[in-house]
């Protein structure tokens, strides 16, 4: 379903992103202009890999859950963008077709921009050619991370450093206990397992031990961190 405005949590959440907020006003003004709300169900098509790409998207609300499907039929989970971050934008630039399957995952709101809009702004404004270049060079840094981090550092070091990034992009305080903060992103233990290249098992295993450590708690609605401080000592382990 479309709806033509944002509402003040959407607007709030595209204006705070960290590299749209590093926009020029003009260059954010047209952007804002042009673009046009859609709004997703659980588990709806937001675009399809293999289909030519129509749009420039942003996540305003929700998460939009990028995959792929492996040879064998199986789904698997490559990421989750967070509200204020944009995508769609390679296939704009290679002329080839999307790479991936995104859905929506929860109740997802996205801002787009037509591709012939987001070649008029590209015309108008040389500032965003290089606002550009910045958000691929930002992606290609944060894919060599997550590749050394999988060939270099044990599950549970990838666990924590992926579970501060959850709390830092979907974390809540939890109403028990202030200093404690809540994931509100409803995440199965195995999409979890998706994101790190391991077995819901392992997974499971590691979350129990660091319940029993006090770093984190369990409920049955999701996860809560309790101690962010312990999770980076976690994430800095070596092998």
């Amino acid at each position: 379903m479309n709806e033509p405005m944002l509402t003040v949590e959407e607007r709030e959440a595209i204006n705070s992103g960290r590299w749209f907020s590093s926009l020029s006003p003009a260059l954010r003004h047209d952007i804002l202009r042009c673009a046009y709300v859609k709004r997703y169900q659980d588990g709806d098509l937001i675009a399809a890999r293999g289909d030519p790409p129509q749009e420039w998207i942003a996540c305003a609300r929700g998460a939009v859950r990028v995959s792929s499907t492996s040879l064998a039929g199986r789904q698997v989970t490559l990421t989750y963008m967070e509200p204020g971050v944009w995508f769609g934008d390679v296939a704009f630039f290679d002329g080839d077709r999307c790479t991936h399957d995104a859905y929506a995952h929860g109740s997802t709101s996205t801002l787009c921009v037509a591709r012939g809009d987001f070649r008029k702004i590209l015309a108008q404004h040389a500032e965003f050619y290089e606002a550009l270049l910045r958000l691929q060079a930002r992606r290609i840094r944060l894919l060599f991370g997550l590749v050394e981090d999988l060939n270099t550092l044990p599950l549970r070091a990838r666990l924590a450093k992926q579970l501060l990034h959850l709390a830092r992009s979907y974390g809540v305080p939890a109403p028990a206990d202030g200093s404690d903060t809540r994931i509100s992103l409803q995440l199965a233990q195995e999409e979890l397992a998706h994101l790190l290249g391991a077995s819901r098992q392992r997974v499971n295993q590691e979350l129990k031990s660091m319940e029993r450590d006090a770093v984190i708690r369990i409920e049955p609605s999701g996860l809560v961190v309790r101690d962010r401080a312990a999770l980076r000592q976690i994430g800095e382990t070596e092998p």
